[in-house]
């Protein structure tokens, strides 16, 4: 057995993350949407001829844990050829929901099949009944338009059928041009990257390190398990409601260690039946909540790769909220359930390593999503943000106000960016002052967002966390409760439940005040 170099292995490490970076910035720099250019709801990876992931640019979570599924799906239904890139967004079939399209091209080196790259973005509006994409749907026929694995580039040209029929379909078709165009370029940049470094180093040094990333990563996450309790640590954790009338939709789980095996086994058996609202995951939802907590264990320089989760396995029922069958809707699963399945993970985790689990963050995207039509173009425009809220307290600090924490890694959309983009005014940007739990460390203030609408606009929320806080840890208390309102034009105000859809007209507000986190430990 050759030893391994952990030098010229970081540097290799090193050279492959920078490759995913670089194609995350082209596609951000060359998008369309303020969705993708300003708040940076894409993630970018590569991977090797089996389709294993070697590499993942710092980007989102739930997208970066279950775009694997989707490149595997796209590998095992297309035979891809050189200039060849594929477009699926299937929650079904290694997706999250269906506003996350995935695009997946292969790297020949010499006639031969050596690599994959592939990049997933948020598309602000993919058809549907709702603007945006993302309401309260009964059914995943409501919510847009599904594709399954197709060629949108044939040997490097743009297929005009399949675009154009992509393009019919949804109420931004230049937007979604554009943002597909970059989507290609991103995949263009990690195609020449990993070219150049097989013309440098030879093809067979460059998939030696790749495997060689695989089982150091494996050995990491073994190691870590290895330092943890054995046991059998449980917890639940609910989902306010579907929409559609079930509440308090439970997600449970165990997590087993076995560290003289240096394994775990995460089983959500008696998590509740999949809903009729839309806040349902599919599986690959579920692996991704997995993938990122044990990630998370890790050091920082950690590589991310699909050695992480050699040693654990995921057992999820299906026909459950944590793996849904078709064809329930599940564009909330993606942002809300994901949210509290991480955060369920983590609760019972923090029985195992009390000392490095932070309690609960806000557990919820607060996604809002706007519709309408723009005087300025007479053309539809759908807006839509995820919305941050407070970090948890931690061990040794308080958690951070404001910042999208767990699977969502996005940025907020400037007021400038969304005034100029949209007929919209923000009338309110601020923290939620004393929103944070109380304990020896408080949770993170969550924050107020309050917008104007200037034209009679459809107005979607799905959020969470509308009914119980995000929990404390070691007798810190919750956070406070998020909270929406519709203030109209004449002063009246409504409450709005998490997740409804309405018609405004123009001069009302929207004002959404997103939880804070959970506090840690007594305060003395």
């Amino acid at each position: 057995m050759k030893t391994v170099d952990p030098v010229e292995l970081g540097l290799f490490k090193s050279a492959f993350h920078s490759i995913a970076e670089e194609m995350g910035a082209a596609l951000r720099r060359t998008s369309f949407s303020p969705n993708i250019k300003e708040r940076r709801d894409y993630s970018c990876a590569l991977f090797d001829a089996a389709g294993n992931v070697v590499a993942m640019g710092d980007h989102m979570p739930v997208h970066l844990g279950s775009m694997p599924m989707s490149v595997r799906v796209a590998i095992d239904t297309l035979d891809l050829e050189p200039g060849d890139v594929a477009i699926l967004n299937d929650p079904y079939g290694g997706g999250t929901h269906l506003p996350d399209i995935t695009l997946v091209a292969p790297v020949y080196v010499k006639n031969k099949r050596a690599f994959y790259v592939a990049n997933r973005a948020h598309h602000s509006d993919v058809g549907g009944m709702f603007p945006g994409s993302m309401g309260n749907a009964r059914e995943i026929y409501q919510e847009g338009i599904r594709i399954p694995p197709v060629r949108i580039i044939r040997r490097g040209r743009v297929d005009r059928e399949v675009l154009g029929l992509i393009l019919y379909n949804v109420r931004t078709p230049e937007e979604r041009e554009g943002d597909l165009t970059a989507q290609i370029g991103s995949c263009r940049i990690g195609e020449r990257r990993l070219l150049e470094m097989a013309a440098k180093y030879g093809l067979p040094a460059v998939n030696r390190r790749m495997t060689e990333l695989l089982d150091y990563t494996e050995r990491l996450v073994r190691s870590t398990i290895a330092q943890l309790p054995a046991g059998e640590f449980s917890a639940e954790d609910f989902l306010d409601d579907d929409g559609a009338g079930s509440s308090s939709i439970a997600i449970r789980v165990k997590i087993r260690l076995d560290p003289k095996h240096r394994r775990a086994h995460i089983d959500f058996t008696g998590s509740d039946p999949q809903c009729g609202g839309s806040v349902n995951a599919v599986y690959a939802i579920t692996w991704s909540a997995v993938f990122y907590v044990f990630r998370c264990l890790l050091d920082g320089d950690a590589p991310c790769t699909a050695g992480l989760m050699r040693p654990i396995t995921v057992i999820a029922p299906e026909g459950t909220i944590v793996n849904a069958r078709p064809p329930a809707a599940v564009a909330g699963g993606n942002v809300e359930c994901s949210q509290r399945i991480t955060d369920t993970l983590l609760r019972a985790l923090a029985q195992a390593a009390p000392h490095r689990v932070p309690a609960a963050s806000s557990g919820t995207m607060n996604n809002l999503t706007i519709g309408g039509i723009d005087p300025r173009t007479q053309k539809p425009f759908a807006y839509y943000e995820t919305i941050a809220g407070g970090m948890g307290a931690r061990p040794d600090r308080d958690g951070v106000p404001g910042i999208h924490t767990h699977m969502t890694n996005s940025l907020n959309t400037p007021v400038e960016a969304l005034e100029y983009f949209y007929p919209f005014r923000v009338r309110r940007y601020s923290y939620r002052r004393g929103s944070g739990g109380i304990g020896k460390y408080r949770g993170g203030d969550g924050l107020v967002r309050e917008i104007e609408l200037l034209v009679p606009s459809q107005v979607t929320l799905l959020a969470d966390r509308r009914s119980r806080g995000p929990y404390g840890l070691s007798g810190g208390s919750a956070g406070l409760r998020g909270h929406t309102v519709l203030v109209h034009a004449d002063g009246k105000n409504d409450t709005l439940p998490g997740k409804c859809s309405v018609q405004v007209s123009a001069g009302d507000r929207i004002r959404i005040e997103s939880p804070g986190g959970g506090g840690f430990g007594e305060r003395r």
